[in-house]
């Protein structure tokens, strides 16, 4: 780390420069979307759900365009909104430094300033890579100095199509439910936004005390001293896996079912404004190729997160290695793989998230309606793909679509703004480089519709404005007859 002790004033010049910055762009723009009120209650346009870096900046995309009337729900306390400073435990990010992330084109409003005011150019040069938990502080102070909408530990419990074309959202918080109307509603969800981790069906086989998946909290401290497993090949799991060790774990294995790490991140190779713009244009056939590819090969966990692992003696890295049959032995667990067996005493999956709609009841009236790319596109031969077929059908403005047209229509006001929309747009609502792009995408396509939906009032206050812009006696018509002159008084009268 080169970071010193952060310099307020610092920080307190760059929010000035922001703000400068802000109102010559004319940022937010002035609102525009005509309110409405049912039964007494205010309609909310664009109700987003989660507050993460996604419903950050998809929040701020919506106020740049004028919407002003949307709200951002998070069911995390505040400043723990996201896998930051939860079930993430890399000591950094994946992402190089420079990317510019949620700063929406605007200077001052990128990691990299945030940085540098508080430490200097020079420790910036000497940065490998944003630390985890300073860039969670940058997400709240970009959330600060934008002024968004979030209401945190407002958990989402249903959300409901009525005849009227709004959304209805059960929100519980504070122990209180009630209810909130929306026009639209945002899953700015993250990786398990349509589903939940993925942990393989052996791993009922063992007691739930034996075992956790990378993104639930694990008390690493409860595991000094003991023998620990850890399963999967990727970032996560050798996050799991350092944290682990650092904590005192007495042995580590790490089961790898490939015969060898990934060693090339594919998509990232590519990575450039084409893929960023472009990927939504492909035709179908192209954008699964693209995607079968690079899942097939793997993403590699960072080097960096590699050499934590094997820094340790303790740590021992088992390629070839899929768990066939898992065991209770007592107070452990034995783990068998085709090279031998192993006693633990608590296994770590690192296995990723799954698209499964019923494990969301919010979503449960749409589930059965929502059309996924397995119900209307055969895999190519040879590119069976079950991750890719789990994948949501979407829309330009990332709107689910039905899997019987006219069905449920209120699909298209309920949008898809996370890591599962990849198949359909591309890696702009998961990741840090195109999250921008992906909601400007977003917020024009709701701002479209908004607009849309209410031409007729629209329409009836253009009829109805009347503001003079001049007031006509700003000039003389030289082709108007000239006004006659009053009679001159005869002065003898």
């Amino acid at each position: 780390m080169t970071m010193t002790t952060p310099d307020a004033a610092g920080l307190a010049a760059l929010e000035a420069r922001l703000r400068q910055d802000l109102a010559w762009l004319e940022w937010p723009a002035k609102s525009w979307v005509p309110r409405r009120v049912i039964d007494g209650q205010e309609v909310v346009d664009v109700v987003i759900v989660g507050g993460g870096m996604a419903g950050l900046v998809a929040s701020a995309m919506l106020k740049r365009f004028g919407v002003d009337n949307h709200l951002v729900l998070d069911r995390a306390r505040a400043g723990h909104e996201g896998p930051w400073v939860t079930y993430a435990r890399m000591l950094t990010l994946r992402s190089p430094k420079e990317l510019t992330g949620p700063a929406m084109g605007l200077p001052a409003l990128t990691f990299r300033a945030f940085y540098e005011a508080q430490f200097g150019y020079d420790s910036w040069e000497k940065l490998d890579r944003a630390p985890r938990t300073l860039w969670m502080d940058y997400l709240i102070w970009y959330r600060k100095v934008l002024n968004l909408p979030v209401h945190n530990e407002a958990a989402v419990e249903r959300i409901c199509a009525r005849s009227d074309d709004l959304l209805a959202l059960d929100i519980r918080k504070a122990g209180t439910s009630r209810q909130i109307l929306a026009r639209h509603v945002v899953l700015a969800t993250g990786r398990d936004g349509l589903g939940g981790p993925y942990v393989p069906e052996i791993a009922a086989r063992i007691d739930r005390r034996f075992r956790a998946h990378t993104a639930e909290m694990i008390d690493f401290a409860r595991l000094a001293g003991k023998r620990v497993a850890v399963v999967g090949a990727g970032a996560s799991a050798m996050d799991n896996a350092a944290m682990a060790l650092e904590a005192g774990a007495a042995r580590l294995d790490l089961f790898i079912r490939r015969p060898d790490i990934p060693r090339i991140n594919k998509f990232t190779g590519i990575g450039s404004q084409g893929v960023v713009h472009g990927f939504a244009g492909l035709p179908d056939e192209w954008k699964w190729r693209f995607l079968d590819h690079t899942i097939k090969a793997q993403t590699p966990p960072p080097r960096p997160s590699v050499l934590r692992v094997s820094a340790f003696a303790q740590a021992h890295f088992h390629l070839a290695s899929p768990i066939i049959d898992l065991t209770e032995s007592g107070d452990h667990v034995v783990v068998s793989t085709p090279k031998g067996r192993h006693e633990v005493d608590f296994i770590i999956f690192g296995t990723g998230f799954e698209v499964d709609l019923a494990r969301r009841p919010e979503l449960a009236e749409f589930a059965p309606h929502i059309r996924f790319w397995r119900d209307r596109f055969p895999p190519p031969e040879g590119m069976e793909n079950a991750e890719l077929e789990s994948s949501p059908d979407l829309g330009d403005s990332f709107e689910f679509l039905e899997k019987m047209p006219g069905v449920c229509p209120a699909l298209s006001r309920l949008h898809c703004f996370n890591y599962p929309a990849t198949l359909s747009h591309g890696k702009l609502s998961g990741d840090i480089p195109a999250i921008s792009e992906g909601a400007d995408r977003l917020a024009r396509g709701i701002v479209r519709r908004l607009f849309v939906d209410d031409r007729e009032r629209h329409f009836e206050n253009l009829k109805a404005f009347v503001t003079p812009e001049i007031l006509g006696d700003e000039w003389t018509d030289a082709d108007a007859p000239a006004a006659p002159q009053p009679a001159a008084l005869d002065a003898s009268t």
